[in-house]
């Protein structure tokens, strides 16, 4: 999948959500239904420097994968913000990423007056850029 849709009321969502802490990176995962992105789950950063990384609270992870399971769900997507950096992912992101089947989104606000989103797919060591296309419904 080198692209993928995300319905503009959830990209809302996540922009939203990193607007509301701009010094500090936050982090959630996103639910789809039939491939289609549904809902948005965020989760507490437990990092120990939450600016620059984000460890996602283990136990919001869990209710958020129970809760996609009781909606007919399945993980569609990890995100986090970068208050001060580009929306690509860090060496660390990559190290991290523990789930293949997932995309990663990253949002930046290290823009000036324009909120960058941008998705990834993170396998091993390899970076791959996807595509994303806002829908308007």
């Amino acid at each position: 999948m080198n692209s993928c849709q995300i319905p503009r009321s959830l990209v809302n969502q996540l922009l939203r959500h990193a607007q509301q802490a701009p010094e500090r990176e936050v982090c959630g995962l996103i639910g789809a239904r039939d491939g289609q992105p549904q809902s948005v789950y965020p989760a507490a950063n437990l990092a120990d420097e939450p600016e620059h990384l984000f460890a996602m609270d283990p136990a919001a992870q869990i209710a958020a994968m129970r809760q996609m399971r009781e909606q007919g769900e399945a993980l569609f997507a990890i995100y986090h913000s970068h208050p001060h950096a580009p929306a690509e992912p860090s060496l660390r992101d990559v190290q991290q990423a523990a789930y293949p089947e997932a995309l990663y989104l990253i949002i930046s606000l290290n823009t000036k007056g324009v909120l960058e989103l941008r998705a990834f797919r993170l396998v091993g060591q390899t970076i791959e850029s996807v595509e994303l296309y806002v829908a308007e419904v």
